[in-house]
C-alpha cells in the first residue's frame, strides 16, 4: 500500500470515531470509495470498496452506507427517476444540477449561503432546518450534441 492510501486510511478511521462508530473494514473502504466518486450510486461504491476488500458482501457496504449516512459522514441524494447517489461533501448547503439525457449530476454552491436557503410561503408549523434543490436542465456536452452539426 502507498502512503498516500495509509493516510487516507487513517482519515476515514478518524472520522468513524469521531462519529462514535465502530472502526470496520467495510466503514473504511465505504467511505474512501465515495470521497473518491463523487455522486457514485452504489455498484459503483461496492466495485470500489471490492478492490480494497475482494470478499466484502452487498449486505456490508449496504449498512456501511446507511451507517455512514445516518452519521452525517456522507450524503444520500435521490433525484426523482434516478437510483440513488452518495456524496462526502456535506454540511455546507450545497444543490445539485442534474442533466436530463445523461444523467451527470454536478455540485452547485447555494446562492444563499446557511440553511435553509429558501422557506414556504407557509411552512404549517415545521421547524425548517434544510432544503434540498435539484435544478434539472442539459449539461454542456448534452447540448452540443443535441445541436445540429453545420454542413
Amino acid at each position: 500500500m502507498t502512503h498516500q492510501h495509509d493516510a487516507s486510511a487513517s482519515h476515514a478511521e478518524q472520522a468513524l470515531r469521531a462519529a462514535a462508530l465502530r472502526v470496520t473494514g467495510p466503514r473504511v473502504a465505504t467511505l474512501e470509495a465515495v470521497h473518491g466518486h463523487a455522486h457514485a450510486d452504489t455498484d459503483t461504491v461496492i466495485r470500489a470498496v471490492r478492490e480494497q476488500l475482494p470478499a466484502v458482501s452487498h449486505q456490508a457496504v449496504y449498512d456501511s452506507l446507511h451507517a455512514l449516512t445516518e452519521a452525517g459522514l456522507i450524503r444520500r441524494i435521490q433525484p426523482h427517476g434516478l437510483v440513488a447517489r452518495y456524496e462526502s461533501r456535506v454540511g455546507d448547503n450545497h444543490h445539485h444540477l442534474v442533466c436530463r439525457s445523461c444523467d451527470l449530476i454536478v455540485d452547485v454552491a447555494c446562492q444563499h449561503g446557511a440553511a435553509p436557503c429558501m422557506m414556504p410561503a407557509d411552512p404549517r408549523g415545521f421547524a425548517i432546518d434544510e432544503a434540498e434543490l435539484i435544478f434539472w436542465g442539459l449539461c454542456p456536452d448534452c447540448q452540443a450534441a443535441a445541436q445540429p452539426s453545420a454542413s
